[in-house]
């Protein structure tokens, strides 16, 4: 991590991104603090599940960041306010968000799983935003407890009344997300369901997704992407179906190099959970996601699960060559 980087403690990136090109990220909640448990989270288990809103980061520090970010000269598609946990519990989204529009003319993206969609208040804080991406991971009451595990004051059917309700007053671009797990929620029937859902919500398309990183959980596992484009038939509006990034996507300059180096340094000291990874080197959650996942791709690393936390290793192969 350059020192140039260091400096930046809310944002991250740009890092590329299979839907919004090269995306510069704005991380407004700390690590794991959200709504949801998500069975295929690739940030691990879930440390704070609340609903309770506030301001967990200072909003001028963002906003200064940024400007700070910006004035390099940075060359993104996208402002991504996403981060380690659910955003829209940043009680002050809304300020950030149009205060981000006083600054720049790149288009802000909000990444939200949606669950509180059904508060008014939060509603109207992402309508200056130009795409709000929510989710919709399952068709009925059962399916959303058992993979995204939400907090108990959170219903189904609210959940969902409130992408409907979004989607009747927001004015700017949806692109609603819809994760598969195989055998769970990736199956014909469920899908249906989703669909269903889908059709009562003002949406521009949908882009379907799949497992793509090590998941907090071992059971939930990718849906073939042959099968993704068959289920792609069963929604009525336009489908993306989005395709798992390849692992020449961080590769290619010296900063990926370096960065994939000191990864490959830690673990061969000792196995290291996501977020070990993070704080040992300083990198963000998505960018170490990332970053992983490029490694596993080449082999170069494995994981393995113990005692309900997710490590990472340097495989076999690289030992004998290290």
């Amino acid at each position: 991590m350059t020192e140039n980087e260091k400096m930046y403690k809310y944002l991250y990136g740009p890092v590329p991104s299979r839907r919004l090109g090269r995306s510069l990220g704005v991380d407004l909640v700390p690590h794991k603090i959200c709504t949801y448990d998500c069975i295929y989270c690739q940030l691990g288990k879930t440390t704070n599940k609340t609903i309770e809103r506030r301001d967990f980061v200072p909003v001028q520090d963002v906003l200064s960041e940024l400007k700070k970010k910006l004035s390099t000269g940075i060359a993104c598609d996208y402002i991504s306010i996403a981060g380690s946990g659910e955003p829209t519990l940043h009680a002050s989204i809304g300020e950030i968000v149009g205060k981000i529009k006083q600054i720049t003319t790149i288009p802000v993206t909000v990444l939200t799983n949606g669950s509180l969609l059904f508060v008014p208040e939060v509603r109207e804080s992402l309508m200056k935003a130009d795409i709000v991406i929510p989710s919709l991971d399952a068709g009925d009451d059962h399916l959303f407890q058992y993979v995204n595990r939400p907090h108990k004051d959170i219903a189904f059917e609210q959940m969902v009344q409130g992408l409907i309700d979004f989607s009747q007053q927001f004015t700017g671009r949806i692109w609603l997300e819809v994760l598969l797990v195989s055998g769970i929620t990736g199956m014909l029937p469920e899908v249906k369901d989703i669909a269903a859902w889908t059709n009562k919500i003002r949406i521009e398309k949908v882009q379907l997704n799949t497992v793509s990183r090590p998941a907090y959980e071992d059971f939930a596992s990718p849906v073939d992407v042959k099968q993704l484009h068959k289920f792609a038939g069963l929604f009525s509006c336009p489908v993306d179906v989005l395709q798992n990034a390849s692992s020449s996507d961080l590769s290619g300059t010296n900063e990926a190099e370096s960065s994939d180096k000191d990864i490959m340094d830690l673990l061969a000291r000792r196995p290291c959970t996501l977020e070990g990874i993070c704080l040992g080197l300083g990198l963000h959650p998505h960018d170490a996601a990332k970053r992983l996942k490029n490694l596993m791709d080449q082999h170069r690393i494995s994981s393995m699960r113990v005692d309900h936390g997710l490590f990472y290793k340097i495989s076999e192969d690289n030992k004998i060559k290290r």
